[in-house]
């Protein structure tokens, strides 16, 4: 495969402008101060523990493969990465959480990155292993490049789901009308559309990448720029109106921007 200088120039670009634009944080996750203490109750999947006072916790900034629910079968690693938290917990179920610019989700569940009492960020654990993707939801961003580190590693060393067929990009040609739920997509932009409230990105037909016009100021580049590029994002696909729709709120959901200066 033969890059075009001009692919190699947008590369390079967005993955400095990563590695500057991002917050910088302290290698282990570890913030200045806790917000507050709880204790575990349960264990419902690799991201999410109710509390002893009766709360659910939704750990910020990872998502992990979903558990077997109504007519969906588990992913793969769902198990494992409901074990591997609970090996985490099984001393102490005691955690120090902080809290980032939102409390609350749409669900109503508590958001924090969670630590244990030695200090470990369970988030940055979880993501380490392969056992998660590191997710961005904009305003919460704090420790946002330490996460990016994290995933950086266990993709590098294949750990957990990125030695998995199972998650890698799907193209969105192939995506079809029951394909809903987190997933890597890939697609050329094949159209840039505008509405009152966000830019839409087209990847085919039946595919599309919606750009809240609310979050522009996260990204160091205009909707317009990314038309006729080939991107890897990632994701909550959703079906609104017989389409197929993403939310792209952060250039951190974007993996990879590749024009069609290439020839296999």
């Amino acid at each position: 495969m033969v890059f075009s200088k001009r692919t190699l120039l947008t590369a390079s670009f967005f993955y400095a402008w990563l590695l500057v634009a991002i917050p910088a944080q302290a290698a282990e996750c570890r913030p200045a101060q806790y917000d507050e203490q709880v204790s575990v109750e349960k264990i419902f999947d690799g991201d999410t523990v109710s509390l002893t006072d009766g709360r659910h916790l939704r750990f910020i900034a990872i998502n992990t493969p979903e558990r077997a629910r109504d007519s969906r079968p588990a992913q793969p690693l769902a198990e494992a990465a409901k074990q591997q938290l609970e090996i985490l917990l099984a001393a102490d179920r005691t955690l120090h959480l902080r809290y980032d610019e939102e409390r609350k989700d749409r669900h109503g569940r508590l958001l924090a990155h969670p630590f244990l009492s030695d200090g470990r960020n369970l988030t940055r654990q979880l993501i380490q292993a392969g056992l998660g993707f590191h997710i961005v939801v904009p305003p919460n961003l704090l420790m946002l490049d330490c996460y990016h580190q994290a995933e950086q590693q266990a993709r590098r060393q294949h750990r957990g789901l990125w030695q998995l067929a199972a998650y890698r990009p799907r193209h969105a040609r192939q995506l079809g009308s029951k394909d809903t739920g987190f997933m890597r997509v890939s697609g050329r932009v094949s159209r840039i559309g505008e509405s009152r409230t966000a830019y839409w990105l087209n990847l085919g037909r039946g595919f599309a990448l919606r750009m809240p016009k609310a979050d522009s100021g996260y990204f160091p580049f205009s909707a317009d720029s990314l038309n006729n590029k080939t991107l890897t994002v990632r994701g909550w696909i959703y079906s609104r109106r017989g389409e197929l729709r993403m939310n792209l709120r952060h250039p951190a959901s974007i993996e990879k921007i590749v024009d069609n200066g290439i020839s296999d």
